[in-house]
């Protein structure tokens, strides 16, 4: 089972600001590195805990596509 954080200790992304002139693939790395665990972060007063089902496309190519 996946260890989880405690909601206080979760990165805002509502607080997360990227350079929008970086190119779109480091606009991405910067985004996951500031969010810290793109499976689990704090969006204003929400929660979100991401879990994919085997056979689901990587995360990655999720947040590409939301990205892009």
């Amino acid at each position: 089972m996946q260890n989880l954080a405690e909601p206080n200790q979760l990165v805002d992304i509502c607080n997360v600001s990227v350079d929008a002139e970086l190119p779109k693939q480091e606009r991405l790395a910067d985004y996951v590195r500031r969010i810290k665990d793109p499976y689990n972060f704090k969006c204003g007063r929400f929660t979100f805990r991401a879990r994919y089902a085997e056979g689901s496309p990587p995360l990655e190519d999720c947040l590409r596509q939301i990205m892009s």
